[in-house]
């Protein structure tokens, strides 16, 4: 299934001949990427991403995009097709959060969340025919303190179970939210700026370059 992006930007995705592959099925990185108007397709990665005993938070978000990319690539790469992808993780104090597995988990991941400051990374990575750009974006949050009971009721709705950290910045999980120094784009899954530039160097055209260019 083919996406574009806003009306009017229909010259500048053709900019380029190649065929742009986002390697998710995450609706929030859909949505985001369309905001730039480019005209993609979706193919999501199916890949083990299990964290490697010891293995570094960033080293893994990392590994995570590139492993991504390249297995859609394998999929569609015939020299003209970029596959984009991207992998998004919450660290706290050394300790990466995940997905919450079930209610208890949640519970704990707001808790240490509750009345701190996080990081949340996102490695993105494009693989074209000459290889791999990737490039790693992080963001401090505060979270305000939460009570357990708030905890239990944000945890009673559906937003927080696919989401890293247990919490969605752009639903009800961003009134949580105190503060954030960096990317906003980036806590929800996909940092637009260097996504925007990484497209541009390999001639992926967006709504922010005229066709001529």
């Amino acid at each position: 299934m083919s996406y574009a992006g806003c009306a009017g930007t229909t010259g500048s995705a053709e900019m380029s001949a190649a065929e742009l592959v986002l390697a998710s099925a995450s609706p929030r990185r859909r949505e985001l990427l369309q905001q730039l108007g480019v005209q993609f397709s979706l193919d999501s990665a199916d890949i083990d991403e299990l964290r490697a005993p010891r293995e570094p938070p960033l080293v893994y978000v990392e590994r995570m995009a590139r492993e991504k990319a390249e297995a859609v690539y394998q999929r569609h790469g015939d020299g003209s097709t970029l596959v984009l992808a991207a992998d998004t993780t919450v660290v706290i104090r050394g300790q990466v959060l995940g997905k919450p597995r079930d209610m208890a988990d949640g519970m704990d991941m707001l808790g240490r969340l509750s009345g701190r400051r996080h990081w949340v990374f996102t490695a993105i990575c494009l693989r074209h025919a000459g290889g791999s750009d990737a490039e790693l974006v992080g963001t401090e949050v505060r979270f305000v303190k939460l009570s357990p009971e708030t905890c239990a009721a944000y945890l009673a709705t559906e937003e927080p179970w696919d989401k890293a950290g247990a919490y969605a910045i752009q639903g009800v999980g961003g009134a949580f939210v105190s503060a954030i120094r960096g990317s906003y784009s980036n806590v929800v899954g996909l940092p637009l700026s260097e996504t925007w530039q990484m497209l541009r160097k390999h001639g992926v055209g967006t709504a922010l370059e005229r066709p001529d260019e």
